[in-house]
């Protein structure tokens, strides 16, 4: 068995590098966009480009659930409920409230993180931009 150097490379590498944004006329090979697509998926731009319009927001039923759930492991944590025999607890710990705490700030950290209204403004105006500027051409 003798292997040639070159087998298995690919005959269509892309030798010429593309910018950010760029897509060659030629289609990286492929006959037009839809196949292109279709075959070699989205580049890394389109993907950033297309990310906002496809996401939507937590649906309602998902944050009533966490939030039942919630309520639940708080009164688990109550003497009456969830008790074991002979096991006498304090009505009040300060687990509670450092629970809390951690909710809440997970929470404001986790709606930032998916919040993309800042980056479709963003994006808005450097398309205003764009077309304000080949307008004045």
């Amino acid at each position: 068995m003798t292997n040639k150097p070159d087998e298995g490379k690919n005959e269509h590498a892309i030798t010429q590098e593309t910018k950010w944004g760029d897509i060659p006329e030629d289609q990286f090979g492929y006959k037009d966009k839809e196949t292109r697509r279709a075959k070699r998926g989205l580049e890394d731009w389109e993907m950033l480009e297309e990310m906002e319009e496809s996401q939507t927001s937590i649906p309602y039923w998902f944050v009533a659930l966490f939030f039942l759930l919630l309520l639940i492991a708080v009164g688990l944590t109550f003497p009456f409920w969830g008790n074991r025999p002979g096991f006498e607890r304090d009505w009040f710990d300060w687990g509670i409230p450092a629970g809390a705490a951690w909710v809440i700030v997970m929470s404001f950290l986790i709606y930032y993180m998916v919040d993309l209204r800042h980056v479709i403004k963003r994006k808005k105006e450097e398309k205003l931009k764009q077309q304000e500027q080949q307008k004045d051409k």
